[in-house]
């Protein structure tokens, strides 16, 4: 009986009494063709306009038995990296190549996944006999996707890197970069009430030339904050007022009063009662 072949990386499976004097060559060639699938690394080199489509040959090395495939070479258009039907395997990929088109690795009646038209990174691959799925973008057992993918274009994955002192921030679904938030909004110095404070804003007071007061908005809801900072140390001679327009600060139908020298503080909004409270001083 002839030898046959094995579905996945076509080693020559050799039947007892068959192949006289050739065993230990055709089982080098198959130990070659193992390393080749564990450790190989090659690179191929796509067409402009088809791509590429992997061999594997029946009983000897094959581009595409390798571990590793560095996809190279100058595209004008997206192309198709082919996996045959019928090949179960893992891949390590990476896109090497030039030119802003995207890449997609599939196998013949299979979808795949792509690399994007600027996504020169690595993607860890499964083909499973009748289509490629991308390992790093799927979700783990039990669980959904809370996996990162990390690529050479700036980016982690799918996600665009934001500007300097932004924070990743996620709802549980999508992830984004952003400013940070909770903190006061800091505005210059100010010498006079700038046409009421605004929630969410931060003053630095200078009273240097004299008492002044700074009112307090018009309508305010539960966690709205204002912060206040004496600029040049002279509250003491010269005190801030806070006008509460229509508000209570501290249960009080009264304008705060600060004439501590360096005083800093926080007022945050709680309700109809209260009004403003101090948060710190």
């Amino acid at each position: 009986m002839a030898s046959s072949y094995s579905t996945d990386l076509k080693l020559e499976l050799m039947v007892t009494g068959e192949k006289a004097g050739q065993w230990g060559d055709i089982t080098n060639s198959n130990l070659v063709v193992l390393q080749q699938a564990i450790a190989g690394y090659e690179a191929i080199s796509l067409n402009a306009t088809t791509g590429a489509t992997l061999t594997f040959s029946n009983g000897v090395t094959s581009n595409g038995k390798n571990a590793v495939l560095d996809l190279t070479g100058t595209i004008t258009t997206s192309v198709d990296v082919i996996v045959p039907d019928g090949i179960e395997k893992t891949y390590i990929l990476k896109n090497s190549t030039s030119g802003s088109h995207a890449v997609r690795v599939k196998t013949s009646s299979g979808t795949g996944p792509s690399f994007d038209t600027t996504d020169k990174g690595y993607k860890l691959v499964y083909v499973d006999r009748t289509d490629v799925v991308d390992v790093a973008l799927a979700s783990p057992p039990g669980g959904s996707d809370k996996q990162i993918q990390f690529n050479d274009n700036g980016s982690f994955g799918g996600i665009t890197m934001g500007t300097s002192g932004q924070v990743l921030t996620t709802d549980g679904t999508t992830a984004s970069f952003g400013d940070i938030s909770g903190g006061a909004s800091w505005q210059a110095v100010i010498t006079a009430d700038p046409a009421n404070a605004v929630a969410g804003n931060g003053y630095f007071c200078n009273t240097t030339g004299g008492a002044f007061t700074v009112t307090l908005p018009t309508a305010a809801t539960i966690g709205d904050f204002i912060s206040f900072i004496d600029y040049a140390g002279t509250f003491d001679t010269n005190n801030l007022t806070i006008g509460r327009n229509g508000h209570n600060i501290q249960g009080a139908a009264a304008d705060l009063t600060v004439a501590v020298e360096r005083a800093g503080f926080t007022l945050v909004y709680v309700d109809a009662t209260q009004g403003w409270l101090l948060k710190d001083n």
